[in-house]
């Protein structure tokens, strides 16, 4: 509803998320000319420039950064509201944003949905793919998803998915000739296949365990992805050594595709969390969805 209202508001925070009209144009389906359109209109609106280029990345300007940090979340909210009221008919509308990993969507979300959206045709759902630990107001989220229960104490988190476990593992073909990994530091030997988070930047740190000693290993290889699928697939194809959830990797490891090292170093971690804020009440439709959501035990 607000948010219809002021539409620049979405296109403001997806440019200023993604330092690129071009990267925020691909996000929202849009062309470079509307997102322009849309950010010279807001800035017309409130009488002040938001944007500002750079000789790398388009940067939000001291008003921009007071807007994302002041104004963005308390719309976000006013919105929830009126939603919300908007609930109290017979049928329940609104829209909710949730960021999530890859991972999480494909084995978790998207089931759930399948049986959910049709029950209720007035709720949109829109989901943001993100391996990182994304910032919910900064990106107008409802929820997000991740990995554990460890949260800030301003977050509601409800367990969606069973306790996980990651596997290390790669062909025959790329394991011929090579020593099997039997220690974690071990694989500082190996090609590994490394994922970026997107919301730091940074490669992700392998984390093992082993009768309550902790090791974190940053692996090197040639080959660098963000996505969860990608670095299974790719070592599938024998591009190195990959550690992604045990789940997805299991039906490969039966059928002989992959060969699985270092299993007793695998930690078993609390499951997926559904997190949003508590301050907030959550609207009629993001009721629904969460309680659609909760793990049954």
């Amino acid at each position: 509803m607000l948010r219809d209202a002021f539409a620049g508001m979405n296109v403001f925070v997806a440019v200023a998320r993604d330092q690129s009209f071009t990267k925020a144009a691909a996000r929202l389906g849009l062309s470079q000319t509307a997102v322009s359109h849309a950010i010279r209109t807001l800035e017309k609106r409130l009488g002040v420039r938001l944007l500002s280029r750079n000789t790398r990345a388009v940067v939000p300007t001291q008003a921009g950064e007071r807007l994302l940090q002041n104004v963005v979340p308390q719309l976000s909210e006013i919105d929830t509201e009126l939603d919300a009221l908007t609930e109290l008919g017979n049928s329940p509308t609104g829209r909710i944003r949730i960021t999530a990993s890859d991972h999480a969507i494909r084995t978790i979300l998207t089931p759930k949905l399948k049986k959910f959206l049709p029950r209720y045709p007035g709720i949109q759902v829109e989901l943001f793919s993100d391996n990182g630990f994304a910032d919910l107001a900064a990106g107008n989220f409802d929820a997000g998803v991740r990995m554990g229960e460890s949260l800030a104490q301003d977050m509601i988190a409800q367990r969606i998915g069973p306790d996980a476990s990651f596997a290390v593992v790669a062909t025959k073909h790329y394991l011929q000739g090579r020593q099997l990994p039997l220690h974690p530091e071990d694989l500082m030997q190996h090609n590994c296949i490394n994922i970026r988070l997107p919301t730091h930047g940074g490669l992700w740190a392998w984390e093992f365990e082993k009768e309550g000693n902790e090791v974190s290993v940053r692996v090197e290889g040639q080959l660098i992805h963000n996505g969860t699928f990608e670095c299974l697939d790719a070592a599938i194809a024998g591009l190195g050594i990959a550690y992604v959830p045990e789940e997805l990797a299991i039906p490969y490891i039966r059928s002989g595709h992959l060969i699985r090292m270092l299993e007793d170093w695998s930690p078993i971690w609390p499951g997926l969390h559904l997190y949003y804020p508590s301050r907030r009440q959550p609207s009629g439709a993001m009721a629904l969805l969460i309680a659609e959501l909760r793990l049954e035990q």
